[in-house]
């Protein structure tokens, strides 16, 4: 009996190999059962312990494949199998990049190329599930460039018509921040620190939403949004003994990187609490910085739709009655007729900035535009008074002279 096995339906030891149509199969003698059936394919390895192969690990998938392809497969399979997604994740992350690698483009472009398609293949796959994962995380993961990720993202997407949803900020927000180490007490965190995990993603919750009503979120990695608004949720909920904690411990306690302009995002949200915290009159008189502000994130989130409302409104009506009167002003210059007056000019004030995106409130600086580059070739026409500056001796004034009285006399001689 090959292996020790038994029937599972007879429990009889008496199993003997038939071939059937080229296929070697293992049948009971006794009952007729089929033990082993529809192995299409087998290796060298597997073949003395009957054990069955899947299509893609055996060599009938490699042989109509390139080698390039092959790589590029089991890359697909070992991201997959990194992330810990589930099965049909891989089936359709493996699906998606056969069919790119069938267009000419895919199968022509360079090596950088081809491994960035790897990645963006489980990106799709992942989104299409609703499954959180960053685009950062996967060129983490694959050494690639953000730039040439996104490009080719985009270029799969079109190429194979697939419907890719947004990415869910609130799943995305729940998986990152439960990966934060500050949940329950140890050697490396003091238990000030530690923190209840629901009332945390909570209020981190409600920081990111208003970072994206107030347009910190949109066109840029979510990410380092979301530690700023997990470090300002930790703090604000015992303010009394975290407040002297930096963003970068607080991400060496979390066991998190710090991402680059996680610094950055943080005072622009300090900076939205504080305009908001200026709109609440039993605020106004505290005279808060963007330190002392953290202490009342709870009261403002609690009335974050009104604030925003409110800031939106009266920035609108301010914006309105400077038009009018700036019209005004300009009837009354046309109805007197002299533009000259000294009449008060109200300048325009700027809108709210809770309300604009940070790439309006600092704009990049423009280049100043370079002068063309004048090419001199030798052939230009050069003007009489342009000569007189050439002239150096008194030789070449005499010279020039001559030629220009012997042109005048020859213009005035009739002609024959």
């Amino acid at each position: 009996m090959p292996g020790g096995r038994r029937c599972p339906d007879c429990d009889s030891t008496e199993l003997v190999e038939d071939s059937h149509y080229s296929q070697s199969q293992l049948v009971c003698s006794d009952c007729g059962c089929v033990i082993t059936e529809g192995v299409l394919t087998t290796t060298f390895a597997d073949e003395g312990h009957l054990r069955e192969v899947t299509y893609s690990q055996s060599t009938g998938e490699n042989e109509q494949v390139s080698r390039s392809q092959q790589r590029g497969l089991r890359r697909v399979r070992d991201l997959c199998r990194v992330l810990q997604l589930p099965s049909t994740f891989e089936d359709t992350a493996v699906a998606y990049y056969q069919q790119a690698y069938r267009h000419s483009g895919i199968r022509a472009a360079r090596l950088q190329k081809k491994e960035v398609l790897v990645g963006c293949c489980v990106l799709i796959t992942c989104r299409q599930h609703n499954w959180p994962l960053t685009m950062g995380t996967i060129c983490t993961l694959i050494y690639a460039d953000l730039d040439v990720f996104s490009g080719t993202y985009m270029q799969i997407v079109k190429l194979l018509g697939l419907d890719v949803p947004s990415l869910c900020l609130a799943d995305l927000v729940k998986t990152y921040c439960s990966s934060f180490r500050l949940f329950q007490a140890s050697p490396s965190v003091p238990a000030k620190y530690v923190e209840d995990k629901e009332k945390m993603l909570s209020r981190t919750l409600q920081l990111v939403e208003l970072a994206n009503e107030t347009w910190l979120v949109t066109g840029r990695h979510p990410l380092p949004v979301i530690t700023a608004a997990t470090f300002l949720a930790w703090q604000s909920l015992q303010p009394s003994g975290r407040l002297t904690c930096s963003l970068a411990r607080f991400c060496k306690l979390a066991n998190v990187d710090l991402p680059y302009p996680a610094t950055s995002r943080l005072q622009e949200l300090l900076a939205v609490l504080l305009q908001m915290a200026e709109q609440l009159a039993w605020l106004q008189i505290l005279k808060l910085n963007k330190r002392s502000v953290v202490k009342h994130i709870g009261d403002l989130l609690q009335h974050r739709h009104t604030l925003v409302r409110k800031a939106f409104r009266d920035g609108t009506a301010e914006m309105e009655a400077c038009e009018r009167e700036v019209q005004g002003q300009r009837q009354g210059e046309e109805e007197v007729g002299d533009s000259s007056l000294d009449l008060p000019v109200r300048k325009r004030p700027a809108s709210p900035a809770l309300l604009l995106p940070p790439c309006m409130l600092k704009p990049p600086k423009q280049l100043r535009p370079t002068p063309p580059v004048c090419t001199v070739t030798g052939d230009e026409n050069i003007s009489d008074s342009e000569i007189e500056q050439y002239l150096r001796t008194p030789e070449e004034v005499r010279d020039f002279q001559r030629a220009q009285a012997a042109g005048q006399a020859a213009k005035s001689l009739p002609n024959p």
